[in-house]
This record gives C-alpha cells, structure tokens and sequence, in this order.
C-alpha cells in the first residue's frame, strides 16, 4: 500500500514503541518548538576528528541537523526515524536510551547514549520469521540529531564524517558483543558484576570511594541486560554489596576496588559455596 504524505514507514522498526495502553507517546521536545538546528561539531567534537581545523571550520555551518529534547521515559522513535527518509540515521547528542527488544515473553535490554547512531535495521522486503518488539526510553533527559537526506548530501564532500559514523556502529556492535560475553557467566552476581564494569568504560566516574556508574539503573533493567529475573538481581545485588564490591548511591551505583578484584573474590565465593556443598 502506498504511504500518504509524511506518514512514517511501514515497520519494523528497531526502535518502535508503544505506551501502556497501546498509545503512542510522540517523541517531541520540550516547549512549543519541535526541534531546533544545531552546528554538530559544537556538541559532538570527535564527528570531525578526521578534518584538520581549517576543513573543520569551512564545514561546520553545513555539518548541522534538527536536534530534539526527550523528556525522560518511554517515548516513540518512528516520527523521528520517518524524518530520515534515505539520511544515515539518528545520532544521540546526549543522554541514555535503554533499547527493550521482547521476544516472546522474554525482554533483553541494551544501552545507547552519546555519539550512537541509531537507524531501521530492515526494509519491507526482508523476510521476518522471529517476531520481535523494540521499545524505548529514555533513562534521562536525551538528545537525538536527525541525519536526514539533505544532511547526507550537505557532508558529501566530507567523507570523514561518514566514516566516523561507520566507525561508531562497528564499536556499538563490538560493545555488544562485549556484553554477550559479560552476561555469560552463570552466577547472576558475577554478570552484574561484569556488566557494571562494561558499563563504567563508558560513563563511569573516578571518585575518592571507586567508580561510580551514574545511570539510573533499576533492579528491572539490570535483569533485563544480564537476563536474570527482578528477585534474583535483588539477591545478587546484595551479596555484592555485603562483599564490599559494589554499593548504591542516591545517583547511582559505585564499584569499589578493580575488575580483576571483583573477579577473583566472585571465584573465590563460589569455590568456597562449592566446598560447603560437598560438605554438607
């Protein structure tokens, strides 16, 4: 069926949701406007880290894109992605995206923040035998820059840029695979042990008392990125906090000590769990 004029495109989508109730919640800015231009390498300083100061500064008035403000919580990304018609994508200014992606009645989450590229991972042609849905939200108050077609065009005679957003989506799926390989383990207070320390490469804080890990973490996200259930991340959470390891904090979680540190006690714990069981 043909779409009508500034309809989204027909789905799927990586990053459709619905709100409770099955109503949309449209992903627009605060205030009356709904986005405002902004030169991108004024946000984003790494996008033209290929261009020496004098291409940076002749490109810089055509490197800019429509910059919406998420308020945080779960909010609609297809009127966003619908903007890009043939652009490269949605590229996050600032802030933290949780992606739920729920098969069955099983959720798996993943976290995206400041220099993602988001974009459709499929077309009507592809052949879909998995059904599959992708929620969003935002975890704070986040920023997303629409490369549309007119953008893709404007940076042409740049390709640096492109290469930086190609060289930002092979790092998203390196980082995921990264957090396959954390989530592994079968101890849940080791997977989130190991997640945390993922985590923190990228938004951790040095602090006098460890690294803390400022993202709103909720018992029900940390289970849906290391796939364990709410009680059980509750109880793992716990024997780490009583082993000193990891402590939480009104703005967030704090690891105390070295991933190395962390590793060899959760090893130690469990051969010593191993010993009593075999005792008893």
């Amino acid at each position: 069926m043909a779409q009508g004029a500034g309809e989204p495109p027909s789905g799927p989508f990586p990053l459709p949701i619905q709100a409770k109730g099955g109503v949309r919640r449209e992903a627009v800015p605060t205030g009356h406007v709904r986005g405002r231009h902004c030169f991108l390498f004024d946000v984003d300083e790494d996008l033209g880290r290929g261009l020496d100061l004098r291409m940076r500064m002749v490109a810089r008035p055509l490197v800019a894109a429509r910059v919406h403000e998420i308020s945080a919580g779960e909010f609609d990304l297809v009127p966003l992605l619908a903007q890009l018609r043939h652009g490269l994508g949605l590229l996050l200014i600032d802030g933290v995206v949780a992606l739920d992606v729920q098969v069955g009645d099983r959720t798996a989450s993943e976290l995206v923040g400041s220099g993602d590229l988001l974009a459709p991972w499929v077309s009507d042609d592809d052949v879909i035998l998995l059904a599959s849905e992708t929620f969003s939200r935002a975890l704070v108050t986040t920023k997303i820059a629409v490369l549309d077609e007119e953008f893709a065009a404007r940076i042409r005679p740049w390709p640096q840029i492109v290469y930086e957003l190609l060289r930002r989506a092979v790092r998203r799926t390196m980082e995921l695979n990264v957090h396959r390989a954390a989530t592994c383990h079968p101890r849940a207070d080791a997977r989130i042990a190991l997640l945390l320390w993922h985590l923190a490469e990228r938004w951790g804080r040095v602090e006098p008392g460890g690294i803390l890990v400022p993202v709103p973490l909720t018992h029900r996200l940390i289970g849906q990125l290391v796939g364990a259930e709410r009680p059980s991340v509750s109880h793992a959470l716990g024997r780490l906090s009583s082993a000193g390891l990891v402590t939480r904090r009104p703005d967030g979680l704090v690891l105390h000590g070295t991933a190395a540190h962390h590793i060899a006690c959760l090893v130690e714990r469990a051969e010593e769990e191993q010993e009593e069981d075999q005792a008893g």
